[in-house]
């Protein structure tokens, strides 16, 4: 499978569709190895679709990467205001129903900016757009998929929200990282394996997670990760984190060659 957490998942009656029995038996031959993302296609430091470059030791251009994009979708140039950014495709597989659910105390309790990209099911586009009317000038609903806009909303977001209810690898978070706009995601899957929560006592962490698939828990975490980032060190900590983080395809290729090693020794 495409993660290590996903080959566990699919053990389990709630993911199987009833072959968990099958997958159980053979579980000595089951692996997990999470996709990687092309790291020189997303590279904030060279990527010709973002507004300014930056890197994890030069994250100033970041700033005119969030400052730009606020410009264009007509929000309040405003660097201190969280940027929450979604890309997804509207399905309910992708934790849309938890944000719907969670979406008016978000807005309301904080002083927030929210911008979405994606289509997929009337009713979540619809929602999305009337969201839009009721939150002028601090909400972007932007339908369809629009690829440069997509790399301007990781570079220029502060907070990448990614709630699935299932997710077997993920791609989209580790584009996230790349660009140093922090996950909040719900651990199944991939997004269990690539973020790591941060721990205020620790400093570690490249991200922030939450485990049951419930909208008081994502608004707990979303809260939490609004405190943090009133925190300026302690954010731009993370974003070091994050952009660091290796999801590269060198890093799977390794752990397929070792996989297929083990398989050849054993036959």
């Amino acid at each position: 499978t495409v993660s290590p957490t996903y080959a566990q998942e699919i053990m389990d009656p709630w993911f199987s569709y009833k072959l968990d029995g099958i997958l159980k038996e053979r579980s000595w031959k089951l692996s997990g190895i999470l996709n990687g993302i092309d790291t020189k296609n997303y590279d904030p430091e060279t990527d010709s679709d973002i507004y300014a470059p930056y890197s994890a030791a030069h994250p100033e251009g970041k700033t005119v990467n969030k400052q730009k994009l606020q410009e264009r979708l007509g929000l309040e140039q405003n660097p201190d205001i969280p940027l929450i950014g979604m890309v997804t495709r509207m399905v309910s597989a992708k934790g849309l129903d938890l944000v719907i659910e969670g979406l008016d105390q978000i807005m309301c309790s904080n002083h927030v900016q929210f911008v979405i990209l994606g289509s997929g099911d009337f009713e979540y586009e619809s929602f999305f757009r009337n969201m839009q009317d009721k939150y002028p000038g601090r909400l972007v609903a932007c339908q369809g998929f629009v690829p440069e806009l997509s790399r301007k909303i990781y570079a220029g977001s502060d907070i990448f929200l990614m709630p699935s209810r299932s997710e077997p690898c993920g791609l989209s978070q580790m584009i996230a990282l790349r660009y140093g706009s922090i996950p909040v995601v719900r651990e199944t899957g991939g997004l269990k394996d690539t973020i790591s929560p941060y721990n205020k006592y620790t400093g570690i962490g490249n991200g922030f997670g939450f485990k049951n698939f419930n909208s008081n828990e994502l608004m707990q975490i979303i809260e939490y990760a609004l405190t943090i980032y009133n925190d300026k060190n302690a954010w731009n900590n993370i974003i070091r984190q994050a952009m660091n983080s290796d999801n590269s395809w060198e890093k799977s290729a390794m752990q397929y060659k070792l996989l297929y090693e083990g398989v050849v020794k054993r036959s």
